[in-house]
């Protein structure tokens, strides 16, 4: 019995110590490298591309009101008409208007009575020099008022000063309405071209100049993409958007069957200039950032092709599918741009294609 259980304990020590060393060396991982894919960097030295939306517009777009307030007494046009420059669009009621006119012919008649009276008694020298000149003053000051009643008489009427289309109706028949009170919108698209009117960042306005490049594309003409060039920037910021306002005049418009507000999509190829110099940077997929924080952000590069490291940079402009790197891959060969959620500062790692 002896001999059996000293044999049983013998055999049971070593299959636990063999069992033991097994589950040991199973533990240790074995050091593989991680699949990555690798952007190589090529620095943006002369242009970058600013992808901005907005809608088209005229140069000539223009909201019309009366002149004087009143009730409106008829608009000859809806909204998407067709006008031509003169044509007469709205009225308003010429009643009250009428009433000051009569009275002015009235105040006219009275101070030319009066001027011609006080003319003849101070040739007869019985009234006085100052008396004849303040009749004349207050008989011109009538004439002047007949000529201001006629030009408002002149007024009662919305006359479209350009060519084109009624974009918007902003008040109704019988509406009372102030002086300047928007009634018709209407811009020049019968003889002007469109323009595409973009919002931009202060950033991407400073980068923009009169005479960039830009591409267009909308909706509205599926498959075509116009094209376009800078040709205004605004000089202070939309207080409504928050944005600096962009004009893009599209070329060869004439073919192209646009409307007013229409949207349209952007791309703004700046170019630098000798004053400012030439913009040095990079554009990166989303896919490569990693601890992105406001302008701060992280990537992972190599080196030597073997190994990754963690390289902070700093962000600048962002656009639909890259965001623009100011600084922070300086001698940088290349990024890594898939595999980077695997990855820890000396990670091995195996570049694929």
């Amino acid at each position: 019995m002896n001999i059996l259980q000293t044999t049983f304990s013998v055999l049971s020590a070593a299959i636990l110590f063999s069992c033991g060393h097994a589950k040991r060396e199973s533990a240790i991982p074995m050091e593989d490298t991680i699949p990555v894919t690798l952007l190589s960097l090529e620095q943006n030295s002369s242009e970058q591309m600013i992808e901005a939306t907005g809608v088209f517009t005229t140069d000539d777009e223009t909201v019309l009101g009366f002149k004087n307030g009143g009730v409106i007494q008829q608009i000859y046009v809806k909204e998407g008409d067709a006008i031509r420059k003169g044509q007469r669009l709205a009225s308003v009621q010429a009643t009250e208007i009428d009433s000051k006119a009569g009275q002015a012919s009235v105040a006219l008649e009275k101070a030319e009575r009066d001027f011609r009276r006080a003319e003849r008694l101070y040739k007869d020298s019985v009234a006085t020099l100052e008396q004849m000149q303040n009749a004349r003053s207050a008989w011109e000051l009538a004439r002047r008022d007949v000529d201001a009643v006629r030009y408002n008489q002149d007024q009662l009427h919305i006359i479209s000063p350009v060519s084109g289309f009624v974009l918007a109706k902003l008040a109704n028949q019988g509406q009372v309405v102030g002086p300047g009170t928007p009634v018709l919108q209407v811009n020049g698209a019968g003889s002007h071209g469109w323009k595409l009117k973009v919002g931009v960042s202060d950033s991407q306005w400073s980068k923009i100049n009169k005479g960039d490049r830009a591409e267009i594309e909308t909706d509205a003409l599926s498959g075509q993409t116009l094209s376009a060039v800078v040709s205004k920037k605004s000089e202070a910021m939309d207080p409504n958007s928050g944005t600096f306002t962009i004009y893009l005049d599209i070329e060869d418009a004439k073919s192209a069957k646009l409307a007013a507000g229409v949207f349209g999509k952007s791309k703004i190829i700046t170019t630098k200039t000798e004053k400012s110099g030439a913009e040095s940077g990079w554009q990166l997929p989303y896919e490569a950032l990693v601890n992105a924080d406001g302008s701060e952000a992280y990537v992972f590069v190599t080196r030597d092709g073997k190994t990754a490291t963690k390289q902070a940079i700093k962000l600048g402009t962002i656009g639909q599918h890259t965001v623009h790197v100011e600084s922070g891959l300086e001698n940088i060969q290349g990024v890594i741009v898939a595999g980077s959620p695997y990855l820890t500062e000396g990670s091995a790692i195996r570049v694929v294609k």
